[in-house]
Order: structure tokens, then sequence, then C-alpha cells
């Protein structure tokens, strides 16, 4: 593979004990046949990066019911560790709205974060429940992405919430200054998500938690014409690697601007990076 440009991976976790631990995650173990056993050096993540060419990795916080499985505090100091090489992607709790609030604010303006990551299923909560509201509010004002998962949900939570139509549709109906990055591509409801980024300015797909020999055609038929800027590269590391997400990229057919824009461009452009 020798890509046109540097590679910007939009969805990546460097894991912590607390998050691997999670008995949600057997399904996906038993699925990759991999048990994600650690230890998790950091160098263990940037290796990864490197063996699929990546050149940086949007890192996320895990916040749910539970508590932390991934701080806020613990990401940023991975990103001071990476040299540039990482961007954080903060979480926070929505069942205090204002500490919710203040602490997205704190990622954004002081750790330097590039966007914010709730996971509806998580919180088994539709992405339209009003505490997600001022979460919405507050990445409009700060200028930052909402970045979520749309589609089934593999671990082993409900699937409802992550229908495209009516819960993506109706939050960007709600927020039109809001951008929305949905991972995961939004399958079985892989259209229902491309007619949501038809529809709207502000909203993106990215490809995390699916290889490529494992995207639906309309996706590739979307990524290949009129969606080649509304589709982000994402590997969902460490339960996919990126070079093993990537495999077979020539077999999509894009041309150079499609592919610049899907595995850099697109990300750069969405998350204002350098």
């Amino acid at each position: 593979m020798s890509p046109v440009s540097p590679i910007i991976d939009a969805w990546m976790q460097h894991p912590t004990p607390r998050f691997m631990a999670e008995p949600w995650l057997d399904s996906l173990r038993r699925w990759t046949g991999n048990d994600f056993a650690g230890p998790w050096p950091l160098d263990a993540t940037l290796a990864a990066m490197d063996e699929g060419r990546v050149a940086v990795g949007l890192i996320s916080a895990w916040v749910g019911p539970m508590g932390a499985l991934v701080t806020n505090d613990e990401v940023a100091a991975w990103v001071a560790q990476a040299q540039g090489r990482l961007v954080g992607i903060g979480s926070v709790d929505i069942t205090r709205p204002m500490e919710a609030v203040r602490e997205l604010r704190r990622c954004v303006k002081q750790l330097g974060f590039r966007g914010v990551r709730l996971l509806p299923w998580l919180w088994e909560l539709p992405p339209t429940h009003p505490r997600f509201y001022p979460v919405y509010a507050e990445c409009c004002e700060l200028g930052v992405p909402f970045c979520t998962q749309v589609g089934h949900t593999g671990p082993l939570k409900p699937s409802e919430f992550g229908r495209p139509i009516p819960y993506i549709d109706q939050v960007a109906l709600d927020f039109p200054e809001l951008v929305i990055v949905g991972g995961h591509i939004g399958y079985p409801w892989t259209e229902e998500m491309i007619a949501v980024c038809t529809k709207h300015r502000n909203v993106y797909i990215d490809t995390s938690a699916y290889t490529v020999k494992r995207y639906p055609p309309a996706l590739v038929q979307y990524l290949a014409a009129h969606g080649r800027k509304k589709v982000l590269f994402g590997s969902n590391w460490p339960m996919i690697a990126p070079k093993h997400a990537l495999a077979g990229l020539e077999t999509l057919g894009l041309d150079d601007e499609a592919r610049a824009l899907f595995l850099a461009g697109n990300a750069r452009r969405v998350f204002e990076l350098a």
C-alpha cells in the first residue's frame, strides 16, 4: 500500500486494564479470536500505528455509567508523551449536565482535545435524550465535533440507539451547527447513515471497526463518488489494527483525490488538525 498522503486514524483507544476487563467486550473477543490481553504500554499503540503507516491517531477517553474506563487526564498524558502522534478526544458524564459541560470545556481549552465522544449504547439512552443536549450545545460553542457510534453494538449492549434514523437525523436537525462523526459505518443501517450524511452538511461517517474487505457496497460507492468528502478512515484499535483495517485498500478503486480525502484529508478538515 502506498498512500498518497499520511494516514489519520479517526477512532482509536489506548486501553487501560479497566477498559479491557469490561465483560461486555466478551462478544468482541469471540468474533476476533483476540483476548486483548495486555500489558498495553504506549509503545504498543505507536508501533501499531507505524505498522499501518498512520501518522496521527485520535484517541478517546471512555466515560459511562460505570465511571471512567479511560480518563481524560490519562488521554492527555499519552498525547503529551507521543510527541505529536496522538490527538485527544474527550468524554464526559452526562448524568451531571453542568459538570459535563465544564469538563468538555476543560478538555478543549486546557487539554487541547479536538472533540468529545459519547456512546449512547454505553448509557442505554438514545442520542436524542435531553441529557446529551447540553454537550451538543457546548460542542457548537467550542467548535469541536461530537463523535459517536452508529449501527449495531458489537459489545453486549442494546443496539437500538445506534439507528441513524431517527436519532442522528433528529440531532442534526436540532443542532445544524453541530459536526457529528458517526463511527462504525452504521451497519446494518449503513444506507440510512449515508442518507443522513447526504442530507446534513455537518454529518460524517468513519469506518472504524470494519476492515476494507467488509465495507458494504453502498459505502464504497458513496466513498468513491459524491461522499468522498464525508467518510473518514478509522480502525478501532486495539480491536482492529490499522494495517489490518486497511488491507486491500487498492481493491476499492478509489481515485487519488478520494483516497487522499479518506485516509487523511477529511479528518484533518473535520477535526481542524494542522
